[in-house]
């Protein structure tokens, strides 16, 4: 696991300043968000709490195709056209009509930030919203954080679930807030397999996996429950499938889409519950969402749209993808009771027929599709072509 290499002491110097763009978070989404933005010529200030790739969050896998298009192949460490999936009637092969695979969290995000173009990069606790001075052009948004404060017209918050440039009332913690729990453990070792349990002697309503990445197994469990602890499953696959317990790793899962825009700032990844219910699978919309977000600032920035139709027009974006985040949402309630039933197991056996597979996979892509990372805004005569779809 990587060290901690975020500034310290006397390194932390006082940070101001106006930008045209402020990036609050630099995962998948901050950092895509700013490869974006690059070559329109404009200030853009990208922080984080962690150093680029400091602090990995997921298991780190994803459509190899989404992968291929933006230019991220050199951090994939394995790749995978079948699942096999384990019930506690039996396995399950699922020949994939598209492969996925796994990559190198801290090589990926280094990619993305040498495509940033002129984007100034700082370590900082975000923390809030702060009120803007008199000094301020009106249409500032202030950005709170430990090394001071900083402002822009345009602000992205892609710091994850707990939405932290929201002043909304409404709950973000635990257990009120909709969020899954998730835990894994990165032992050395290889494997070919790209496995799932859908087994309620782990857990009920939720699963889990092995996501094999090159040298390292990494192996969790995942709760649609967030009252549902998952270190105790955790230990115990890792111990069915002779694994050691190393490298810890847990995080808290968004699983409903939340609203995109709010006071004049953009909600990207999981900060706007981009990550698709029941599969938890949140790189892809990060990089789908963060596209599409961008593609719109980025019109402001040309002079062809006002932020306030940027709003609207990246808030209908995500809009347009809440119907499948709904159905998505239904299939993940139904988990749960379906396997206390012993019901999944009949359908694992049922997605493993080829045709079957081809269509739900299919589907599935269609949420998110790649074809979006194509479609790259041409900009410099004060309009951009291609910005949203």
């Amino acid at each position: 696991m990587p060290v901690r290499a975020t500034k310290r002491g006397a390194e932390r110097t006082p940070l101001e300043g106006s930008f045209d763009v402020v990036v609050c978070g630099a995962s998948f989404a901050g950092l895509t968000v700013a490869r974006e933005l690059a070559g329109a010529g404009a200030s853009v200030l990208l922080l984080d709490r962690y150093e680029i790739g400091e602090r990995q969050t997921s298991a780190c896998a994803a459509p190899t195709e989404w992968l291929a298009r933006l230019g991220l192949e050199r951090s994939v460490r394995q790749t995978f056209d079948e699942v096999v999936v384990h019930t506690p009637s039996g396995s399950s092969h699922w020949r994939l009509p598209w492969t996925f695979s796994t990559f190198d969290y801290r090589e990926l995000c280094e990619l993305l930030w040498a495509r940033c173009g002129e984007a100034r990069f700082e370590t900082a606790t975000v923390s809030g919203r702060a009120s803007a001075d008199g000094a301020a052009p009106a249409d500032e948004i202030v950005v709170r954080t430990d090394r001071g404060d900083v402002r822009a017209p345009l602000v992205v918050d892609a710091l994850g679930w707990r939405r932290v440039l929201s002043t909304a009332l409404d709950p973000i913690q635990p257990p009120q807030a909709r969020l899954s729990r998730g835990l894994e453990v990165h032992p050395r070792g290889r494997s070919p397999h790209m496995e799932l349990w859908l087994d309620p002697r782990y857990v009920a309503p939720g699963y889990s996996w092995s996501f094999p990445a090159g040298d390292e197994v990494r192996i969790g469990v995942g709760s649609f429950d967030p009252r549902l602890h998952v270190k105790e499953p955790t230990v115990r696959l890792a111990g069915d499938v002779g694994r050691p317990l190393v490298g810890y790793q847990g995080n808290w899962i968004p699983h409903e889409m939340r609203d995109p825009v709010e006071d004049g700032v953009f909600f990207c990844g999981d900060s706007a519950g981009h990550c698709i219910p029941t599969t938890a699978e949140g790189i892809r919309p990060a990089f789908y969402f963060a596209l599409a977000c961008a593609r719109e600032l980025r019109l402001v920035l040309e002079g062809a749209q006002a932020r306030e139709q940027a709003l609207e027009r990246y808030a209908a974006f995500c809009e347009g993808k809440r119907r499948a985040w709904r159905w998505m949402a239904r299939m993940q309630r139904a988990v749960g009771p379906l396997n206390e039933r012993g019901l999944l197991a009949l359908g694992a056996r049922a997605v493993s027929r080829p045709r079957l597979t081809r269509w739900a996979f299919g589907r599935y892509l269609g949420i998110c599709p790649p074809e979006l990372a194509d479609e790259r805004p041409v900009c410099g005569s004060g309009s951009c072509r291609g910005a949203s779809r």
